[in-house]
C-alpha cells in the first residue's frame, strides 16, 4: 500500500465537528458534544476520526468546528499528535453545505477533500482506505463522490442511495438519493440489493465542489466567500466574519449539491460504519459481557441482562433488570427501555417547555 499511496494525490481530510449529538444526552451536551466524548474506545470520536485519515496519502486536516469548542478540539487533536492546517470556527451553525464551502475555500483549488463527520465509527479502516483509492481517479476528473454504506438492516433513520451503473472498478453512478424512508420502503430497498445507506462521507476536489455550489446554491458561495474574505486569523484558527456567514442559507450538502449535480458517484463499502446516533446504536456496536450488558464507569450490576449502563461520576446499581438504558452524567440520570432511545429528543423538548 505504501508505494501506491506515495503516487496518489495528497488528500486533505475535512473533519466536520459542528454537531451537538443531542440524542446522547445526558453525556452529550452543547458544551461537550458527542464527538468530544470517548464513547466507543479510549479515544474520543474526534480523535478516532482524525486517526483514520492519517498517513502518507493524507495531508494535515482542516477542521470545521463550533467556536465554543476551539480549545477542546486543539487539545484532543494535540493529544494524538495531529495538528490541523486550519481550524475554522463557525460563528453559527449553517448545516453542511456552507461548512464544507469554508474548508474548500481554505484548501488549494486542486486539492482532493475527504469530508468526514467527526462523530461516526468505522471499524474497518482498510476497507475505507480501499474505497478512497477506488474513488480517486474519478475525483481527479472532477466527479463528486460519496461513500455508500452496505446496509445490514432496514433502518428508517438514514437516507439511502440507489446505486446505478458501474463507471469504474468499485465506483457507480448515483441513480438517486432517497429521503429517510418508511419501514416498508426501507425493507423493499434492502431486498432489492441495489441501495446503500448515505453515510455523509464525501471525496471531491475543492474546485469541483465550489463549482457545483456556484451552479446550484450561489447564495451559499457568495456568503461564505465574504465570510472568508473578512476572516480573522490566530495561528491555525480561522474566525469567519459572523454577519457574512449568518447570511448564508442553511442547507445540507445533499440538498444543495449532491442531489442536483450531474457527475455524482458512489463507492459502496462495508466498513463497519455506525453514526452512533443513539444509546441503542452504541449498545449494538459495543462488546457486551456474557449477558449482553455494556457497562462503562462506576456501575454494579447483579442478575441483569442486555442493558447499557454508563456513569461519569455517581455509582449506579442495578438488580434483576433487563433491556434497560441507564446513563448518569453530572446531576442527570436517564432511564429508558432499549428500543426507545430515539425518544431522548422528545425528552429534551419536554425539558425546554
Amino acid at each position: 500500500m505504501g508505494e501506491q499511496e506515495q503516487q496518489l494525490t495528497e488528500i486533505v481530510p475535512v473533519i466536520l465537528s459542528g454537531g451537538s449529538g443531542t440524542r446522547l444526552w445526558p453525556m452529550s451536551r452543547p458544551e461537550k458534544p458527542k464527538q468530544m466524548l470517548a464513547l466507543t474506545a479510549s479515544e474520543t470520536m474526534l480523535q478516532l476520526t482524525a486517526a483514520r485519515a492519517h498517513g502518507d496519502a493524507f495531508a494535515a486536516p482542516i477542521v470545521v468546528a463550533n467556536a465554543a469548542h476551539a480549545d477542546a478540539v486543539e487539545e484532543q487533536l494535540g493529544a494524538i499528535g495531529t495538528m490541523p492546517s486550519a481550524l475554522i470556527l463557525e460563528p453559527a451553525g449553517r448545516n453542511t453545505a456552507p461548512a464544507i464551502a469554508l474548508a474548500a475555500l481554505s484548501a488549494g483549488a486542486d486539492q482532493a477533500l475527504l469530508v468526514m463527520p467527526s462523530d461516526h465509527v468505522i471499524a474497518d479502516r482498510e476497507a475505507f482506505h480501499a474505497a478512497i483509492h477506488a474513488a480517486l481517479p474519478l475525483v481527479e476528473q472532477g466527479w463528486l463522490v460519496t461513500f455508500g454504506i452496505t446496509p445490514d438492516a432496514p433502518e428508517t433513520g438514514y437516507g439511502y442511495i440507489k446505486v446505478g451503473e458501474e463507471i469504474a472498478a468499485g465506483v457507480h453512478r448515483v441513480a438517486r438519493f432517497v429521503e429517510k424512508p418508511k419501514r416498508d420502503v426501507a425493507e423493499a430497498m434492502i431486498a432489492s440489493g441495489d441501495h446503500a445507506w448515505n453515510g455523509g462521507i464525501f471525496l471531491f476536489r475543492a474546485d469541483a465542489y465550489l463549482a457545483a455550489l456556484e451552479q446550484f446554491a450561489p447564495e451559499i458561495v457568495s456568503s461564505v466567500r465574504k465570510a472568508c474574505a473578512g476572516a480573522r486569523r490566530e495561528g491555525v484558527r480561522v474566525y469567519p466574519d459572523a454577519d457574512a456567514f449568518a447570511a448564508s442559507p442553511s442547507d445540507s450538502i445533499d440538498y444543495a449539491v449532491m442531489e442536483k449535480a450531474d457527475r455524482v458517484a458512489v463507492v459502496p463499502v462495508a466498513m463497519g460504519w455506525s453514526d452512533v446516533g443513539s444509546w441503542d446504536a452504541l449498545h449494538a456496536i459495543s462488546e457486551g459481557d456474557t449477558r449482553g450488558n455494556v457497562v462503562n464507569g462506576e456501575v454494579i450490576m447483579l442478575d441483569s441482562s442486555n442493558c447499557l449502563a454508563r456513569s461519569d461520576g455517581v455509582r449506579v446499581a442495578m438488580v434483576g433488570v433487563e433491556n434497560l438504558i441507564v446513563v448518569a452524567s453530572g446531576n442527570d440520570v436517564l432511564i429508558l427501555p432499549r428500543g426507545r432511545s430515539q425518544d431522548v429528543k422528545l425528552l429534551l423538548e419536554a425539558m425546554k417547555g
